[in-house]
């Protein structure tokens, strides 16, 4: 019976570390080098991007849609680290993995998968949300934009976000599964079966979501952004 007991255990703690570790690190990026905007591209909207005391900033325009702060290079299978802060319970925002833009009219607009980040009252920081849908050639809709993975079911995952502090995202990107976890709880874990909409490896972006003509500035924050390629 101890044997078996023990049995389980060693089974039971290789899984849960499949789950935390799914591969071997292979190198480790600083995204932001905490002084400028280097290996940083602004795409979207006009909302302000700006560096101070270590953190990127970014802020609120009226009547401007969607902006996003992306990298010039594009990433696969990672782990995603940083931290963030954001105070207004009417404002939202985003971290942008394996995502791309098109044309939109005179800009550009960007698409793919989004963690997100979301102070409402529902609390679905960490949650994974389609962002922008992704089109064929054609132009018809090949995954409207849209949530692929909420926390309505995730109240330990609700209930780690802290409003106006600062909070710890993690991201695990290992082939079609995405994992999330927000300030240690385990958030979203989502699997894209869909062949079509599947995207391995795209750029990482910040977002200031859109404001409408609201004039007063809503702000977040982020720092400590690294990213360890898995091998």
């Amino acid at each position: 019976m101890r044997a078996l007991t023990w049995l389980i255990a060693v089974v039971s703690l290789a899984v849960l570390f499949s789950v935390i570790a799914p591969a071997s690190a292979a190198e480790t990026v600083e995204l932001f080098n905490g002084k400028d905007l280097s290996g940083w591209t602004k795409r979207g909207g006009d909302a302000k991007y700006a560096v101070e005391n270590g953190e990127i900033i970014g802020g609120s325009v009226p009547n401007t849609p969607n902006t996003f702060l992306t990298t010039d290079d594009e990433y696969g299978d990672f782990i995603l680290e940083l931290d963030f802060k954001i105070s207004d319970t009417d404002f939202n925002s985003g971290v942008q993995i394996r995502s791309h833009s098109r044309p939109d009219g005179g800009g550009e607009r960007v698409y793919g998968y989004q963690v997100e980040i979301d102070p409402k009252t529902r609390a679905w920081t960490g949650g994974i949300y389609y962002e922008g849908g992704k089109k064929d050639d054609d132009g018809d809709w090949i995954r409207k934009a849209g949530w692929l993975n909420d926390l309505k079911d995730n109240e330990p995952a609700r209930k780690a976000f802290r409003l106006g502090e600062w909070n710890h995202l993690r991201v695990v990107a290992k082939g079609r599964r995405i994992q999330t976890w927000l300030n240690g709880v385990p958030a979203a874990d989502f699997t894209d079966h869909d062949d079509e909409a599947f995207a391995p490896s795209g750029f990482i972006a910040l977002q200031v979501h859109g404001v409408g003509g609201a004039r007063q500035t809503k702000e977040v924050r982020w720092k400590n952004i690294k990213l360890t390629v898995l091998e």
